[in-house]
């Protein structure tokens, strides 16, 4: 009897202390760099998604009639010409845009999106 005892108390002490060790937390693994080229290409790729949707902008504009259709015309021809420049950047480049470039193209795109808006 006194072993069953003495067999009982050993499994309840052996339980206790398994439940009090404590297991070695993961460490978040950090995040990779981006990928310099993939995040050209997703800047290129911003400048070509506005340069859509303002020329779908101004499409609206002139079927509302808030001005002609030769005035819509120079608009888009103004966006063509962003556009173009924004090719030739990224050509330089891969076929992305540096930080900077991108900025010089938001402000063209800027300006032309009031002269849309007027």
């Amino acid at each position: 009897m006194q072993r069953i005892v003495r067999a009982l108390g050993c499994c309840a002490l052996v339980a206790a202390l398994t439940a009090c060790v404590t297991t070695r937390q993961q460490t978040a693994q950090p995040h990779p760099a981006p990928n310099p080229h993939e995040m050209a290409v997703h800047r290129f790729e911003q400048v070509n998604g506005r340069l859509d949707n303002m020329g779908r902008h101004i499409d609206t504009r002139v079927n509302e009639g808030h001005y002609p259709p030769p005035e819509g015309g120079a608009l888009h021809r103004r966006l063509d010409t962003i556009r173009q420049e924004a090719h030739d950047m990224a050509a330089q480049h891969g076929g992305g845009l540096t930080g900077d470039e991108q900025r010089v193209l938001n402000q063209e795109l800027d300006t032309a999106e009031a002269a849309i808006n007027r």
